[in-house]
C-alpha cells in the first residue's frame, strides 16, 4: 500500500484521538504538575509521539496508551529539571569569573542531559563505576574497593559506560 493512500485515514484516526482526548490528557497531567503551562507542553509532546509512533491507529484503550506514553515524558521532564537544578546549584559554588556564559549553560545542560539519558540504560554499577571515576576522581582500585569487585571489572565498567556515552551503547 502506498504511504498516500495510508495517511488520510491515519491522519483521520489521530485527530479524532485528539479531539476526544486533548482535554483529559491536559487536565491530567496539569493535576500531576500542578502548572498549565508545562501541562500544555507535555500535552503536546504526547500528541506528538503518539503522531509519530508505528501504532497510533490501533488504540483499544487511547487514555492507557496516552496517559503511558505521558508518564513517560514525565518523568523525562522530572529528572531533567532534578539535573538542570543540580547543575544551577553547583554554579553557584564557582568564582564569579568562572560562571559560563548563558550560552554555554545551555550547551553544558544539554550535554548533561543527553549523557544521563545514555547512562540511565546501564546497569547501576557499570554507571557508577564511571560516575565515581570521571566526576569524584577515584582510582580503579578505590572504584573496586567502593563496589566490591575486581580492578579488571572496574576497567570493563568503565570502558563500557564511555562506549555507551560515545557511541549509544555500541560494542
Amino acid at each position: 500500500m502506498d504511504s498516500a493512500k495510508a495517511s488520510p485515514p491515519i491522519l483521520s484516526t489521530f485527530k479524532t484521538l485528539y479531539t476526544n482526548h486533548h482535554s483529559w490528557l491536559n487536565n491530567w497531567l496539569r493535576k500531576k504538575m500542578g502548572n498549565q503551562f508545562d501541562a500544555a507542553d507535555l500535552t503536546q509532546d504526547t500528541f506528538m509521539r503518539v503522531l509519530l509512533s508505528e501504532g497510533a491507529g490501533n488504540l483499544h484503550e487511547p487514555r492507557a496508551f496516552l496517559t503511558t506514553v505521558a508518564t513517560g515524558l514525565l518523568s523525562n521532564f522530572y529528572r531533567r529539571k532534578r539535573l538542570e537544578q543540580a547543575y544551577l546549584e553547583a554554579l553557584l559554588h564557582l568564582p564569579v569569573h568562572e560562571v559560563p556564559s548563558p550560552e554555554t549553560k545551555a550547551i553544558m545542560l544539554e550535554t548533561l542531559v543527553e549523557i544521563d539519558g545514555l547512562l540511565d540504560g546501564l546497569p547501576h554499577k557499570v554507571r557508577k563505576a564511571f560516575l565515581l571515576s570521571q566526576l569524584d576522581g577515584m582510582s580503579q582500585a578505590e572504584i573496586a574497593s567502593e563496589l566490591e569487585v575486581s580492578v579488571s571489572t572496574v576497567k570493563r565498567y568503565i570502558v563500557r559506560a564511555v562506549q555507551q556515552c560515545c557511541f549509544g551503547g555500541a560494542e
